[in-house]
């Protein structure tokens, strides 16, 4: 629809009448298949004792159904249709069209609705058949193979960053934490040889867990978050000559 939302109104001037009839959704795919090859079929409108009776007859040359579905079967449409007709029911319905450029026109206001269903035959029948046999087919299909499939992605039962967490968290799980004052004797030792740790590393000297070594090293240490030595530990001043005044005292 265009951006100012305008719309033809030409067709409700001029008053005109349209039809609103619903076909088969195999009527409407043949008469796609002859866009530009002239007519699709014939309408005939007649009476019978004062009421309207309608129907319509397909062109014999787009009779043939070849595809159904994924399956290759050629089967004959059925060719006449009647018409069933109903009444509006009080309802305002109008047809639009939109062209090319995004134009809105109303092409009539429909003054009769109409179903259009084939006529029962050996040929209704056997594609009906047809297109219920498709549509209960099962989604997948299990299939047997006569080789392994060597080019495909292959299903493995566990995914090696799960197994290494599964590890990490299996190890962590087996540390037992040890008295504070023994993991602060280990950690001042270890930070008398070096002066800068990572947390892993940190984890291996004291065996203990992760979150307990943490809150632990906040009381003594320092985290480094930039610099040469980012995402180390080193201890706080108070703390890095601790077991060199210890011994001096």
């Amino acid at each position: 629809m265009s951006e100012k939302g305008e719309v033809d109104l030409t067709g409700a001037k001029q008053n005109t009448g349209v039809w609103l009839v619903k076909v088969p959704k195999y009527l409407a795919q043949q008469w796609a298949k002859a866009t530009g090859r002239g007519e699709v079929g014939k309408l005939r409108i007649g009476k019978n004792q004062g009421k309207a009776e309608v129907s319509f007859t397909l062109n014999e040359e787009l009779t043939t159904i070849t595809e159904i579905g994924e399956k290759a079967t050629s089967v004959k449409a059925p060719r006449d249709h009647p018409f069933t007709m109903q009444s509006v029911g009080g309802q305002t319905l109008g047809v639009f069209t939109e062209s090319s450029s995004d134009k809105v026109a109303l092409e009539g206001v429909v003054v009769q609705r109409a179903e259009c269903r084939p006529a029962v035959s050996e040929n209704y029948m056997k594609l009906k058949r047809l297109q219920i046999e498709e549509s209960s087919k099962p989604v997948r299909l299990s299939q047997q193979l006569d080789k392994a499939v060597t080019t495909n992605y292959k299903p493995v039962s566990n995914h090696t960053y799960n197994v290494e967490y599964d590890k990490k968290k299996k190890e962590e799980g087996k540390r037992a934490r040890a008295d504070k004052q023994q993991v602060l004797d280990m950690l001042f030792s270890a930070f008398e040889k070096h002066q800068y740790y990572n947390i892993k590393d940190l984890v291996d000297i004291t065996k203990q867990p992760v979150i307990y070594l943490k809150e632990i090293l906040r009381e003594i240490g320092i985290y480094n978050v930039k610099g040469t030595h980012k995402n180390t530990w080193e201890l706080k001043p108070e703390y890095r000559h601790y077991q060199g005044e210890e011994k001096s005292d």
